[in-house]
């Protein structure tokens, strides 16, 4: 085995190729100023139901503890959009079932805020 041969190093790089561009740079701060960016127009705090019962349950689940929101008086379509946004903030699974949202684990302690957040006025943890 012997020693590698050098190889030779890359030609250094040709000077600025055309740029057609480079014309217009220059013209660049010769532009008037546009019209300022539109203000964002802030939302309305979504009204949310009026209660909410928050309660945990065992029965039913294998022995697993699931927390289980009721009595929010939503329509269906509504149910599945809160339900993807508390599995969300709260970092679990969940399911519609009938008229109850049902997150997976004990959320009992965490759960009212989000749910005030979202415009419940009375959460009744139970």
């Amino acid at each position: 085995m012997g020693k590698r041969d050098k190889k030779a190093e890359a030609p250094p790089a040709p000077g600025p190729f055309n740029n057609p561009f480079a014309a217009l740079s220059a013209q660049r701060e010769a532009l008037p100023a546009g019209p300022p960016p539109p203000e964002p127009r802030a939302k309305p705090e979504p009204k949310g139901p009026a209660r909410a019962v928050v309660r945990m349950e065992r029965k039913g689940r294998g022995g697993k503890e699931v927390t289980v929101v009721e009595q929010l008086g939503l329509p269906a379509s509504q149910l599945d959009t809160w339900l993807k946004a508390l599995k969300g903030g709260l970092g679990c699974g969940g399911v519609v079932e009938e008229d109850a949202l049902v997150l997976q684990g004990d959320q009992r302690e965490r759960l009212p805020a989000l749910l005030e957040a979202r415009g419940v006025r009375k959460v009744i943890v139970g």
